[in-house]
C-alpha cells in the first residue's frame, strides 16, 4: 500500500519559516515619532528601486530583507511628502547584522552565501584547520544594506543596532 501524502512532500513549495526581521525605513529623522507623522500614502512603497518597502503593521511602510536589499538610492526619502527624513547625506540608519550559531558553518557545512552577496566584504570565511572556513564579521565595513539576509538558507543572519555607532555619535 503507498501512502500518498509523502509522495506529495516533496511536490510542495517549500516554505521555510524566516525570522529575517522587518526594519524602519532608512534616513528617519525619529522612529518614535514616524507612525505619529507619517500618512501610510504609499509613495516611498512605489519609489523604492529594489522594492524592499513594503506595507507593514498599521500600514506603514517598512523594509522587509526577504526581498532584497537597500541599494541606499534616497527614492523612499525623496517621495516622501512629509519631513520625516534626515538629509541624503546623513548615515541611512545604526544597523549591522549579527550571525548566530544557526550558521551552517559553524555547524561545520561549507556555505559562504552571505559573504558572496556583501559588497563591502564585511562578511569574510577564515580558513580553520580540521573545519571548514568560519564566517568573520567586521561592523565597521557593514552598511546594514541587507543583501546577506536573504541568501541565508538557515535563516542564522538578523539585523540589530549597532551600538558602537550609536555610542560614538553621542560623543
Amino acid at each position: 500500500m503507498v501512502d500518498n501524502r509523502r509522495r506529495a512532500f516533496m511536490r510542495t513549495p517549500f516554505k521555510r519559516t524566516s525570522k529575517v526581521s522587518i526594519q524602519p525605513l532608512p534616513w528617519l529623522k525619529d522612529v518614535s515619532t514616524f507612525t505619529d507623522n507619517c500618512t501610510r500614502c504609499g509613495k516611498c512603497i512605489k519609489a523604492c528601486e529594489t522594492s524592499i518597502i513594503k506595507q507593514g503593521d498599521g500600514g506603514f511602510p517598512s523594509v522587509d530583507f526577504k526581498s532584497g536589499e537597500c541599494t541606499f538610492c534616497y527614492a523612499c526619502a525623496d517621495a516622501c511628502p512629509e519631513p520625516l527624513f534626515l538629509e541624503e547625506h546623513a548615515q541611512p540608519w545604526q544597523q549591522v547584522i549579527s550571525i548566530d550559531d544557526a550558521c551552517l558553518a559553524k555547524k561545520s557545512v561549507e556555505c559562504r552565501s552571505c559573504a558572496d552577496t556583501c559588497e563591502t566584504q564585511a562578511i569574510r570565511f577564515r580558513l580553520s584547520v580540521g573545519s571548514v572556513a568560519q564566517p568573520q564579521f567586521n561592523s565597521d565595513d557593514c552598511t546594514g544594506c541587507g543583501a546577506c539576509l536573504s541568501p541565508c538558507p538557515v535563516d542564522a543572519i538578523t539585523m540589530q543596532t549597532n551600538t558602537k555607532t550609536i555610542t560614538e555619535q553621542q560623543l
